[in-house]
């Protein structure tokens, strides 16, 4: 992968692409389980996986009750796979490494998510939005 000097495409082998998605889903029940050691290993667990799926994190922001992430993808990973690898992983993950989580929920993220395509002049303003949850 070789990223052309306008830093917006990315140059594969066989494409040229920016392709970047606005990514949000929520623990069970919107229970507030993100925080403390469950978060710092909740952002640590979504760097491994990214790394591991070539998918580049370029915000982040964790929530008590939800994630955050707007990610740079090739065009060979589908969207809901790069949200099953997340949320599989990570579940996987935190519920084996945290009891206190399978005994407050059943499974630690809903079924559901929430994801939007951002193209090159939105991104900033997509970032933006994120880093501004802290405040909330």
């Amino acid at each position: 992968m070789i990223l052309m000097s306008s830093q917006r495409w990315i140059c594969s082998r066989t494409a040229v692409y920016n392709l970047n998605y606005h990514i949000i889903w929520c623990s069970k029940y919107r229970r507030r389980v993100l925080k403390n050691q469950i978060r710092q290993r909740l952002i640590i667990l979504l760097q491994e996986k990214a790394k591991e799926i070539n998918v580049k994190i370029e915000s982040m922001e964790i929530m008590e009750d939800y994630v955050h992430l707007f990610v740079t993808a090739d065009p060979t990973s589908c969207p809901h796979w790069i949200i099953q690898q997340f949320k599989g992983y990570t579940s996987r993950k935190l519920r084996k490494e945290f009891k206190e989580l399978t005994t407050r929920l059943p499974t630690l993220w809903t079924r559901s998510y929430y994801i939007e395509s951002v193209g090159h002049i939105s991104d900033d303003t997509i970032k933006k939005y994120i880093e501004d949850q802290k405040g909330r």
